[in-house]
């Protein structure tokens, strides 16, 4: 596509005006979304994307928006299984409901950030050298061996190198000012665990990048849909991320189906560069005849596959299970800590989930329920959400 300087001058503002929107008038005020202001919001925002897609549709002609879409697709799910790891980091700082809103804006802003500066020097790398394509179609089949992986313990996610160095030689607090970075504490200025989980946010949305801008890559390399795909696949995640709180659970085949994404994306990737070839070891720097996988094709398997992995995932008894066990894990750890929620609605709202988790897990089939009875420390868990809940009543 040929955009004008204007065109991209005019995208740019408008990027950061939704951005600035979203803090002045949603994040500024430190509150908890409701269902119905997530839903909403997210539909806008998704309404946004699509309408923006519409244009490059109508302007650019089938081509650029058929890779529109299937980079806009393809970088939202990616982002969809982002928040799991942002719901980690954040249980394990402990980040109080009513601020969590502004860690999730500040990890939009730095991946934007981030995943921008990635964009333009892919587009270079593009640019100088044609064996770059070799080089991101194995990230993303690296990517993809990595994905099909056992998952790690969730209490490691946020232990990183800069969190241990920051803790061990910088002065910081062990309890939350309100959103406040710094705070003083016996005359003495120190780090909160905002700043903190922030730090954790951030160095996870570089690594990020390091996945989602080749796979974008591998579907255009028009930087201009390249960026403008990037950008709406990022906003309204804050909002999607209250909306879909408890499905996150639920998706226990969605590394399956991004692992086979990005597997193809990386093969697509391969066979273009064989295409486009010019390394000497490789048939000479001759160009190898094969197949190329069009846009039309690849926006099919991708839409196909995500909804192969959403339906296998809500309908399976181990998503059900999984869901149950760890939502009710996660809710009565949230009720427990009387630090996570001033709010009292939002601890009422804690509560009424926790005993609907545990509902549907007396309605497991007996060999998920073991998994339950064999777990001491989430039964004691249950027991004490329930004994602090019944001494709530009383006071």
């Amino acid at each position: 596509m040929d955009v004008s300087p204007l065109v991209w001058t005019l995208t740019i503002v408008f990027i950061l005006g939704l951005l600035a929107f979203d803090f002045f008038f949603h994040v500024r005020k430190a509150h908890v979304p409701s269902l119905k202001e997530a839903a909403i919001w997210s539909s806008i925002y998704v309404g946004l994307a699509i309408v923006f897609g519409f244009g490059i549709l109508f302007f650019g002609g089938p081509g650029p928006g058929s890779e529109y879409f299937a980079g806009y697709i393809t970088e939202k799910a990616l982002s969809v299984d982002n928040l799991f790891v942002f719901l980690i980091i954040m249980a394990s700082f402990r980040v109080p409901r009513e601020d969590q809103q502004k860690v999730l804006l500040f990890g939009i802003v730095f991946a934007l950030i981030a995943r921008t500066g990635f964009i333009f020097l892919g587009a270079a790398l593009i640019n100088s050298f044609a064996w770059i394509f070799y080089f991101f179609g194995l990230i993303l089949l690296l990517t993809a061996g990595n994905m099909l992986k056992p998952k790690k313990d969730e209490g490691d996610e946020a232990d990183n190198f800069i969190i241990r160095l920051a803790t061990k030689f910088l002065p910081t607090s062990e309890h939350y000012d309100g959103d406040k970075l710094f705070t003083t504490e016996n005359g003495k200025r120190v780090l909160t665990p905002m700043l903190l989980v922030m730090v954790a946010i951030g160095g996870t949305d570089i690594l990020f990048a390091l996945d989602s801008i080749p796979a974008i890559f591998g579907l255009t390399t028009d930087v201009f849909i390249v960026f403008t795909a990037t950008a709406f696949s990022l906003l309204g995640l804050r909002q999607l991320y209250f909306l879909i709180d408890g499905l996150l659970d639920r998706l226990v085949y969605l590394s399956y189906g991004l692992a086979a994404i990005l597997g193809f994306i990386g093969v697509k990737l391969v066979l273009h560069a064989l295409h486009e070839n010019n390394v000497p070891f490789i048939n000479n720097g001759n160009p190898v005849p094969v197949v190329e996988i069009s846009t039309g094709l690849s926006l099919s398997v991708i839409l196909g596959v995500l909804i192969v992995t959403v339906i296998a995932s809500v309908i399976s008894p181990k998503g059900k299970a999984h869901a149950a066990i760890s939502g009710a894990r996660r809710h009565a750890t949230a009720y427990l800590d009387l630090e996570y929620t001033a709010d009292q609605a939002e601890r009422n709202r804690v509560f009424a989930m926790l005993v609907e988790e545990e509902d549907a897990i007396r309605k497991l089939q007996p060999k998920y329920r073991q998994w339950v009875r064999n777990e001491a420390q989430l039964m004691a868990l249950l027991r004490r959400a329930h004994e602090e809940h019944d001494a709530s009543l009383t006071r």
